[in-house]
């Protein structure tokens, strides 16, 4: 009920407002009446013509950019995986050299040395009798 009465109190000043406006302006010479409007359509103009599209959304772009350089720079590189050996030029020399195909033969004898190798290797000095 309340916003009731605040609805009709609005409306009777907005009525009282609009009477009291209309009385200045019939009030006013043609002289007066010509240049407010004059100034009027002044002001129209102005907004017809305004500024260019693409400055309105100059603010968006700039924060579009903004965020595409922030992700870019958040992800940067991929961390590298340390434990993979990188493969060194010798090995590649090795399996472009015309004996890479005798040496698939052999896979098993050199698996052999490269586990005995790995086995001396392990032994301390101290522990071979001899």
């Amino acid at each position: 009920m309340n916003e009731r009465k605040d609805w009709v109190a609005d409306k009777a000043f907005a009525e009282k407002a609009k009477q009291l406006f209309d009385e200045s302006v019939a009030g006013l010479d043609g002289q007066t009446r010509s240049r407010l409007n004059r100034g009027r359509q002044a002001a129209l103009d102005a907004l017809k013509t305004g500024r260019p599209v693409w400055v309105q959304w100059a603010p968006a772009a700039g924060v579009a950019a903004a965020a595409v350089v922030a992700v870019v720079l958040w992800t940067g590189n991929p961390p590298v995986d340390e434990l993979t050996p990188e493969a060194s030029a010798a090995d590649f020399e090795i399996l472009l050299t015309e004996d890479s195909f005798e040496m698939l033969g052999d896979l098993e004898f050199y698996s052999w040395i490269d586990l005995d190798e790995d086995a001396n290797e392990i032994v301390e000095p101290d522990d071979i009798v001899g």
